[in-house]
């Protein structure tokens, strides 16, 4: 499993579905793991940033600089593990703990009110400006309880977000 080219066996399989929690099947990782070996050009084992960019959709994401440093190096373990909260068997709460550490970019386990803005800036892009991103930042804090100077924990956000019906899947085709 630490080498790409080579093929993963039932233990490895079972080892995958232990570390991400059993959120995907033995077929799903097995299609996993060939995109993996897809992505891992050089056959290290690991993927790094600029393979990861060679994903047109991830590249094309506004967050993929934040994502980049959550998904860079990663082995193929922990790249199921990090796709994991994409599962549809995962909880509200695993989706929302990504959802915080992509605002956490520098992850000391608090979110600022700059750094919800970061993320906004990264979104909006051009669209809006400085003052409409914090006005309307301002707003959604205060409607939800906190104001301008809150620090956000990870509870904070899973109280805010962590409604049923959170929508953030992706389906792992099976060969």
């Amino acid at each position: 499993m630490g080498n790409a080219s080579s093929t993963l066996t039932q233990y490895d399989i079972e080892e995958v579905q232990e570390h991400c929690n059993h959120l995907f099947s033995q077929q799903e990782i097995v299609s996993l793991y060939k995109r993996f070996c897809q992505l891992d050009r050089n056959a290290k084992g690991f993927i790094s940033a600029d393979e990861f960019l060679s994903v047109p959709e991830f590249a094309m994401n506004p967050l993929s600089q934040r994502l980049l440093k959550m998904v860079d190096g990663l082995n193929f373990k922990d790249f199921v593990a990090f796709l994991s909260a994409f599962s549809v068997k995962a909880s509200v709460p695993q989706k929302v703990e990504l959802i915080f550490k992509v605002y956490d970019s520098d992850g000391n386990g608090k979110v600022t009110f700059n750094d919800i803005l970061g993320v906004l800036q990264d979104l909006s892009g051009s669209f809006m400006s400085e003052d409409q991103r914090e006005e309307v930042l301002s707003q959604v804090l205060q409607e939800t309880g906190y104001k301008r100077d809150s620090t956000l924990l990870l509870d904070d956000f899973i109280k805010i977000l962590g409604k049923p019906g959170l929508k953030m899947e992706v389906e792992v085709p099976v060969d």
